[in-house]
C-alpha cells in the first residue's frame, strides 16, 4: 500500500514514528508538508496554504492507494483531489481552537476520520475511530535516575519537575505549571526545580523523563498528550489536569494525580515528590505501543482502501 502523508510538521516524532512502524508493515509513504516556519510566536499566513493546493494536486495522481491528512488545515487540500479516498487525522488543536471550523466542515466528506482520545469523539459529535499516538517503548524505557541526572546536568540534591514544552505555547498553560511548583517548593523537604524542555533531540528526552521525579501538565486543552504516554513509558509518575485522554490512561498508574483545581494539583505534586517512588506506567503504556497502534492503522488503511478488514 502507498499513502500520500498531507502534513504541517513532517518532523513530528510521533507522525515519523508511527511512519516507521507502519513501513514495517509494508505501508510506503510520500510526504508532503505546508512550507513555512511556526514557532511560539509565528504562524503560518493563508497564501502558505493556498500555495499548498497546486502540490498536493499534482503529487494525488501518482499512483497512491489513499491520502492521509494530518491534521484539519490540510483536510481542504486532501479533498480537492477526487481520485483517491482521504483519511484525516485530528490532532486536538485543530478542533479545541481557531482550526476548528475548517475541521469540522471536511470531517464528513472525508471517507474516514480518526481521533486520538474518546474525549475528541465526544466532541466532534459524530462517527470516527480512535486511535491514540503510540509511543516507542524501546526508546522509552526506565533508567537509573542518577545515570539519568548526570547526562542532562541535574543537581542530585533537588526535586525535579518535567514541562516538556515551550513556555511561549499558551495552550501549555506554564504560568499555571510555575504556579504549582513554587506553591509545592515550601512544602517538601528539598528545593523544586521546574524545568521546560523544549528544541531538543526527540532521542535524548528519554534522560530527562528518567531523571525527573516527575512531570506536570496544565494545558488548557489536549487531544492525548505524548508527554503523557512518553513519561508512563519511562515510570515517571504524572501530575496533570484533566484533559483529553489524560484520565483514562491515568487511570491505574501510581503513583499519579489527575486534578482539576490548583489546590489539587499542589496535593497530587507534593504526595509523588514526598513519596519518591516511581509509577507502575510502563505496564499501562503497553497498550498504546507505536506497534500496536500501527496495527490498528493498518485496518483504517485496508478499510478505506479496499473495503476490508
Amino acid at each position: 500500500m502507498h499513502v500520500l502523508t498531507l502534513t504541517t510538521n513532517a518532523d513530528a516524532p510521533f507522525l515519523t514514528e508511527q511512519m516507521r512502524a507502519l513501513e514495517r508493515r509494508g505501508v510506503t509513504f510520500s510526504t508532503l508538508s505546508v512550507s513555512g516556519t511556526v514557532d511560539g510566536e509565528t504562524s503560518r499566513s493563508p497564501l502558505e496554504y493556498l500555495k499548498f493546493f497546486p502540490s498536493v494536486l499534482r503529487e494525488a495522481g501518482n499512483g497512491y492507494d489513499l491520502i492521509h491528512a494530518h491534521y484539519g488545515l490540510t483536510a481542504p487540500m486532501a479533498l480537492a483531489q477526487v481520485r483517491k479516498p482521504v483519511v484525516l487525522s485530528l490532532w486536538g488543536s485543530d478542533i479545541y481552537g481557531p482550526v476548528e471550523p475548517v475541521s469540522r466542515a471536511c470531517a464528513p466528506l472525508c471517507d474516514e476520520l480518526v481521533v486520538m482520545s474518546e474525549a475528541m469523539r465526544t466532541y466532534m459529535g459524530r462517527d470516527c475511530t480512535v486511535i491514540p499516538d503510540g509511543v516507542d517503548l524501546e526508546k522509552f524505557r526506565p533508567a537509573p535516575q542518577d545515570r539519568a541526572r548526570e547526562a542532562v546536568d541535574w543537581d542530585g540534591d533537588a526535586h525535579h519537575v518535567l514541562f516538556p514544552y515551550t513556555p511561549e505555547r499558551e495552550v501549555k498553560n506554564y504560568p499555571r505549571a510555575r504556579r504549582i511548583v513554587n506553591a509545592v517548593n515550601g512544602l517538601v523537604d528539598r528545593p523544586v526545580r521546574l524545568h521546560t524542555v523544549y528544541d531538543v533531540a526527540h532521542d535524548e528526552v528519554p534522560n530527562y523523563m528518567n531523571a525527573a521525579d516527575a512531570l506536570l501538565l496544565t494545558s488548557h486543552s489536549e487531544g492525548s498528550p505524548n508527554s503523557v504516554k512518553e513519561a508512563m513509558a519511562c515510570n515517571l509518575p504524572v501530575v496533570a489536569v484533566a484533559v483529553g485522554d489524560v484520565r483514562e490512561r491515568l487511570e491505574d498508574v501510581a503513583p499519579s494525580c489527575v486534578g482539576t483545581s490548583d489546590e489539587a494539583l499542589i496535593d497530587g505534586l507534593r504526595d509523588v515528590l514526598e513519596r519518591g517512588d516511581r509509577s507502575n506506567g510502563r505496564e499501562a503504556a503497553r497498550e498504546i505501543s507505536v506497534d500496536r497502534t500501527a496495527d490498528r492503522w493498518v485496518d483504517v488503511y485496508e478499510q478505506v482502501a479496499y473495503g476490508n478488514y
